[in-house]
């Protein structure tokens, strides 16, 4: 699946993000007591996105579980419900962020043959999710050394993961010589991942820029493609040595 334009991505995920929340419910029927799917579906997405405007504003540890109730709209009771305590809602948070994250990579990246063009679309994907899903990237950051033991490995691990799909995408392009071999692909992929991240955590120094986020998309593509590919690829296409050689004479 191929993203048409930021406005369309934002559509889909809106989808997305429903589904996710169902999945949750079903992944913790141990721990929540609703049994209405639609119901535990509405009041998870509602849960979730109070404590990420919380814990952005006034930080994770300083917001207690009667701030969520207050910004969310549910009682005390209604919430233990869902969560018994803050390491539950900890869970769901980061759940919720590493299954969107990990779907919507693998969603517009796993059908496309051509491996340039399937390196633009993860970039694009990654970018515009962080667009959409700010306040839960800034979370999963910031909170990332103070989250419990299992969470901070399950945090490790997801961004291990993403970067592991760039890395092997970069691999991929090289075997088909569209790209120009890299000795080290894991470490070029942790320098895209690290671009792509100063999106979400420096928002602020782009918008007084006027940059949109569909333009700091292309920037990215067009240093990783330069850098690859020695120019900037047509229709993501990167053009052969020979090819260079016979335009240049």
């Amino acid at each position: 699946m191929m993203i048409q334009d930021f406005e369309t991505f934002k559509n889909d995920l809106r989808l997305s993000k429903e589904e996710i929340c169902t999945e949750l419910f079903r992944q913790n029927t141990d721990m929540i007591r609703i049994k209405k799917e639609t119901t535990a579906t509405r009041n998870l997405a509602r849960i979730i996105d109070s404590t990420l405007q919380l814990a952005n504003s006034k930080g994770f540890h300083a917001m207690t579980l009667r701030d969520l109730c207050a910004d969310s709209g549910l009682s005390m009771g209604g919430l233990y419900a869902y969560i018994r305590n803050k390491d539950d809602l900890i869970h769901l948070i980061q759940s919720h962020g590493f299954i969107l994250t990990r779907r919507t990579l693998v969603r517009y990246t796993s059908d496309i043959a051509d491996p340039l063009e399937k390196l633009w679309q993860a970039i694009r994907a990654h970018v515009f999710l962080s667009e959409l899903m700010r306040p839960w990237f800034y979370f999963s950051y910031m909170e990332a050394k103070s989250l419990p033991e299992k969470e901070k490995k399950d945090a490790i691990a997801i961004e291990r993961e993403i970067e592991t799909i760039f890395c092997s995408i970069i691999e991929e392009a090289m075997d088909a010589g569209s790209a120009r071999e890299h000795d080290n692909p894991r470490l070029l992929a942790a320098l895209i991942k690290a671009m792509m991240q100063d999106w979400y955590l420096k928002r602020r120094k782009y918008y007084k820029q006027n940059v949109s986020v569909e333009a700091f998309a292309d920037q990215i593509r067009a240093l990783v493609f330069a850098y690859l590919c020695g120019e900037f690829p047509e229709n993501g296409r990167a053009r052969s040595d020979q090819t260079l050689a016979r335009e240049m004479n």
